[in-house]
């Protein structure tokens, strides 16, 4: 690739300040290489959003140090256009970049800014807005509420700490998801649907989802006991319950989906639509910096 400047776009508040702690080491390592750079410090989505048309406007890798819900804002504002998309991981679940092949070391991904190579991938877009990874609602919701609110040192464990306690409490919803004008009803705990496959800090709920196929890929969550589901959530991390008889996949360019009672769907960790939302996939429309 032609080397270009790079606008960090960095959420210093990322990872409970991990980003913060590693950008000295980042701007090292960027120096060392050689590599023309500014930083700017975001501490909103919508400012991220401002900067990453900035740096689109001024020809530069728009970087983005932060957690997957800033690479989706910052990817909503750079999709179908000239602009590339640079991923530095600094937040907690970092799963963007874990699909991508992109590691954890600052000064790899350093050299990935340096001299990787472009690749065009799909975004899917939910509410007009933007995600890369997996967006759900349902069970998943109250986990990421709980995951949110927590205080608590876990890093990527928050996510199963969260699992733990959504369970305790949770009742099935009555769902009706249309997938490509194909509808169904069922009663379980919860909807997804994937475009990078990997959530929740390296959940695999879809192992073998493309970035770059066109489609995006649902899965429906059945009915079953609490110890059932709880018994399969260390398969999805291996990306080893793709058997499982409590699970539906399905894939499609356009779903819709809703509950019988009020949830919000989350992609990237944040809200990003209350049910019933409609969900698109954008196809080859991002350029992203990889290995």
């Amino acid at each position: 690739m032609d080397r270009r400047a790079l606008c960090l776009i960095v959420n210093p508040s990322a990872g409970r300040g991990r980003a913060a702690r590693l950008l000295p080491r980042v701007m090292q390592a960027l120096r060392a290489r050689g590599m023309s750079f500014r930083v700017e410090r975001t501490h909103s989505l919508s400012h991220a959003r401002q900067l990453a048309r900035s740096a689109l406007a001024a020809g530069e890798v728009a970087a983005a140090m932060g957690g997957d819900g800033l690479l989706g804002a910052v990817a909503g504002e750079l999709r179908g256009s000239a602009g590339v998309l640079g991923v530095l991981p600094g937040g907690r679940g970092n799963d963007f970049a874990r699909k991508l092949g992109i590691g954890n070391d600052p000064e790899l991904v350093c050299d990935v800014l340096a001299a990787g190579r472009t690749r065009l991938v799909d975004v899917a877009e939910a509410g007009g807005r933007t995600y890369l990874g997996i967006a759900s609602a349902g069970f998943d919701s109250d986990v990421q509420d709980i995951a949110n609110a927590t205080r608590l040192p876990l890093g990527e464990l928050v996510y199963v700490y969260a699992t733990l306690r959504a369970l305790r409490g949770w009742s099935h919803a009555r769902w009706k998801v249309d997938v490509d004008g194909q509808a169904q009803e069922f009663d379980g705990y919860s909807v997804a649907v994937a475009n990078s496959g990997v959530f929740g800090g390296g959940m695999h709920l879809v192992p073998g989802a493309s970035l770059d196929d066109g489609l995006l890929d649902v899965v429906l969550t059945r009915a079953a006991s609490k110890r059932s589901y709880l018994a399969g959530v260390p398969r999805v991390f291996r990306g080893t319950h793709v058997d499982n008889p409590d699970l539906t996949f399905l894939r499609g360019r356009e779903i819709t989906f809703e509950a019988d009672r009020p949830f919000a769907a989350y992609a990237d960790g944040d809200p990003i639509a209350e049910l019933p939302v409609t969900i698109r996939v954008v196809p080859r429309s991002l350029e992203v910096l990889v290995p």
